[in-house]
């Protein structure tokens, strides 16, 4: 099992419609000054904030599966398939955009994060498929609540987010002192970025490894490991956590 936490000064850092909406970015893209490189089908992940109104202006996509999740206050979209589109905190937006699509991103009120997620699934088939989008707010996803550790169920099992790569999301707070085992199988990783508090991995051969908001954790394994996530004593822990294959096949040019 290894286990590497970027911290801030390791991950890339970005700003959009003249630095009121910026970024630190736990997977920048090929070329970017995240230290993080994509991990199989997990192309791309940036946390926005912006104290204010901002726009992201119309540009285009190709293929990728892009989610956005907000964090604090509300955003929206505009596309070219005529959707207009807003979600607040706990709702997604979801982009398949398949042959090609253009969209603007909106930030709305004082105070706003999200996550923008994109994966990328098998490039040659995606772009031969139709684009869609689909918004979710915060009440259309389950969550269970057990032994001190809350996880809301974003994509992946019963989840109503579902794409075609394939991935598991979780948005996960862990009582202060408690703890939850992660199944993980071989040939995956868990990356993982703190939203709030701060906490430890484990697993049974090895130390803990600390990590605190915003570190990015990743978790690599070439056999099946049981990992255990735990939340300091001081606080509550708060984490998304996406589970992904550490390889995906895909055909660029469809050969």
């Amino acid at each position: 099992m290894k286990i590497t936490v970027y911290t801030t000064d390791r991950q890339g850092t970005g700003a959009f419609d003249g630095g009121k909406i910026t970024e630190i970015k736990p997977i920048d893209f090929p070329g970017g000054t995240s230290e993080a490189m994509r991990i199989g089908p997990l192309f791309y992940w940036a946390w926005a904030s912006s104290n204010g109104e901002g726009v992201i202006g119309m540009h285009p996509h190709r293929g990728f599966e892009i989610m956005s999740y907000v964090l604090v206050g509300e955003i929206g979209h505009t596309d070219t398939l005529g959707t207009k589109s807003r979600v607040g905190v706990g709702g997604a937006q979801v982009m398949q955009t398949g042959s090609g699509v253009s969209h603007q991103e909106e930030i709305y009120g004082q105070a706003t994060e999200f996550f923008q997620i994109w994966f990328e699934p098998d490039l040659a088939e995606a772009i031969k498929r139709d684009p869609t989008y689909s918004e979710h707010h915060h009440s259309d996803f389950s969550v269970v609540d057990k032994n001190g550790v809350r996880r809301k169920l974003l994509i992946g099992n019963d989840a109503p987010v579902s794409l075609v790569a394939n991935v598991q999301i979780e948005d996960v707070a862990i009582n202060a002192g408690m703890s939850r085992e992660i199944e993980l199988g071989a040939g995956r990783v868990i990356a993982s970025v703190a939203i709030a508090g701060g906490g430890s991995w484990q697993t049974d051969s090895e130390e803990e490894v600390l990590f605190q908001r915003p570190d990015f954790c990743v978790l690599e394994t070439s056999k099946e490991a049981t990992v255990v996530v735990s939340a300091s004593t001081s606080n509550t822990l708060r984490l998304m956590i996406i589970k992904v294959p550490s390889q995906v096949s895909y055909d660029l040019f469809g050969e």
